[in-house]
């Protein structure tokens, strides 16, 4: 009996370590990082590439399983939520405490060995998501200012990684991943404004779902055009764009500004997720453009 319980108890627990650390997201977000150092780096070192790709798992699992246990009973409210290891009871808020603590002890180790400064932007990541835009979010839609920042930084993060240095050239990366960010999420608290409310959550810049909104969207859209498309003009350092892969991304932003006009015109949930779903493909591929760009030319 007990080697068949075994199996599934280990299962369990991989599941629910997936789930509080969200893997997908944290994924994600080491794919920003990784592709910043590709782009910062003269030489890749193999080792440093495994070492950001740890150390940066560990920080973002770490900031949000401390945002599960800070939303335990707000999560428990909202259906896209209430599953979730803490609310759900699967895991206690100890148990998950713990781990969040061990993760982010492993992942500033893991980044100062790379550089100090990558461990102390990670610090000031985890610091400002868990401290400033967790709590904010029940509090003001400008959590989602605050919150952009912190999320901002693996993109930049990847760069000082590579090159021990802070300078236009990160900044840049960071402007970019910042202003997308908006909306991105004002995509996300659109569509999922009822389930939000629920938790008491203020996510949209005016609190409802209007006009007001939509157009600061694409506002922040064609913003994150703009940052994206500088390289090309030579401004950012050792940052560079050719002017084809400008080309690309510019195409690409355009692809997401659509979106976020069809949601102004339709002021659908669907549109809103279309939206959502047109960013991350926006961010992904223009972060694969930059980095086959430096490699190609």
């Amino acid at each position: 009996m007990s080697q068949t319980n075994s199996p599934l108890t280990i299962a369990s627990a991989v599941s629910s370590f997936k789930e509080i650390t969200k893997i997908r997201l944290a994924v994600s977000v080491v794919f920003s990082s990784l592709a910043g150092y590709l782009l910062g780096a003269d030489v890749v070192d193999v080792k440093t590439l495994l070492l950001l790709a740890i150390g940066g798992y560990c920080m973002v699992g770490a900031s949000n399983a401390y945002n599960q246990i800070i939303e335990r009973d707000l999560d428990a409210l909202m259906d896209r939520t209430k599953n979730r290891p803490v609310p759900s009871g699967r895991m206690s808020v100890n148990t998950a405490f713990a781990i969040a603590s061990v993760l982010t002890i492993l992942g500033l180790v893991i980044l100062y060995i790379i550089n100090p400064q990558t461990a102390m932007f990670g610090a000031i990541s985890i610091f400002l998501y868990t401290s400033a835009y967790t709590p904010l979010k029940t509090k003001t839609p400008l959590s989602v200012f605050v919150g952009a920042i912190p999320g901002a930084i693996p993109f930049m993060l990847g760069w000082v990684a590579a090159t021990d240095d802070f300078g236009i050239e990160p900044g840049t990366l960071f402007a970019l991943q910042f202003f997308w960010q908006f909306p991105h999420f004002w995509a996300i608290g659109w569509f999922l404004y009822d389930d939000y409310k629920k938790g008491g959550f203020f996510m949209l810049p005016t609190g409802k779902k209007d006009k007001a909104t939509a157009v600061q969207i694409i506002m922040y859209t064609v913003w994150t055009i703009i940052i994206s498309v500088i390289p090309v003009f030579g401004f950012t350092g050792k940052l560079y764009l050719t002017p084809i892969a400008a080309i690309i991304v510019f195409l690409l932003g355009l692809g997401m500004l659509y979106y976020a006009i069809l949601l102004f015109k339709k002021m659908t949930a669907k549109a809103a997720r279309q939206l959502m779903l047109a960013s991350v493909s926006y961010i992904t591929l223009i972060q694969i453009v930059y980095v086959l760009d430096k490699f190609i030319r």
